[in-house]
């Protein structure tokens, strides 16, 4: 038998429990009322492309510009940066401005900031940002 402390620390995690069992039947019972409900057309155009109700145009194989994936490899440089900086910013508003490891911190991240900085002014210097 479990004692009441041990009780109190499993029923702790009875709500993950049931978010676990409540998003899996959601998604049987999603499953199960489309296969059900769902429309069973067969025919020639059943298993062509569907694009937003148009026939679709041309191959999937397009080449595009290299600007495009430089752009969003600079968009990910910023959005981890975001991601590292937001938690920073958190905690160090509770840091002691005048200790030593507040220093190192802020140190820290104007090293951080400071190599992207140098990335992005890369980016220009190579002409990422130009649409032409």
């Amino acid at each position: 038998m479990y004692t009441l402390a041990e009780a109190n620390e499993i029923s702790a995690y009875l709500p993950i429990l049931l978010m676990i069992i409540g998003a899996a039947g959601f998604g049987a019972v999603n499953l199960v009322a489309s296969f059900i409900l769902g429309p069973r057309r067969a025919g020639e155009r059943k298993g062509e492309t569907y694009e937003s109700g148009m026939d679709a145009v041309g191959t999937a194989r397009k080449r595009f510009n290299i600007r495009f994936y430089l752009i969003a490899m600079v968009f990910l440089v910023f959005d981890v940066e975001i991601i590292f900086l937001y938690p920073w910013a958190q905690t160090f508003t509770s840091l002691d401005p005048m200790s030593d490891s507040s220093q190192i911190w802020l140190l820290r991240i104007l090293f951080f900031l400071f190599t992207t900085l140098v990335a992005y002014i890369y980016g220009y210097r190579k002409g990422v940002f130009k649409f032409d």
